[in-house]
């Protein structure tokens, strides 16, 4: 597989978890261009594009999650703060 398309299908795959939808599927045109579709055989949900679009287009979907952030990470942005001081 190549990175194209790993990037692509990595994007599709977190589109899955952030939907819990796993009926996302990704298609690539012999043009090297790639769709989204809610299943094989569902039409797709915009237009061939290139990865870059594509992968935007896939991200703008549905938001991610909000970072998880630690006791140790707050801890440690308060010692930064205090040492710029």
């Amino acid at each position: 597989m190549s990175a194209r398309a790993t990037r692509a299908t990595s994007a599709v795959d977190r589109l899955k978890r952030r939907t819990g939808n796993s009926k996302y599927s990704m298609t690539v045109t012999g043009s090297g261009h790639f769709f989204l579709s809610e299943g094989a055989g569902n039409p797709p949900l915009g237009p061939p594009m290139e990865l870059d679009e594509f992968v935007a287009f896939v991200n703008g979907i549905e938001p991610p999650a909000p970072k998880r952030v630690s006791k140790l990470d707050i801890a440690f942005e308060k010692q930064l703060t205090k040492t710029k001081k």
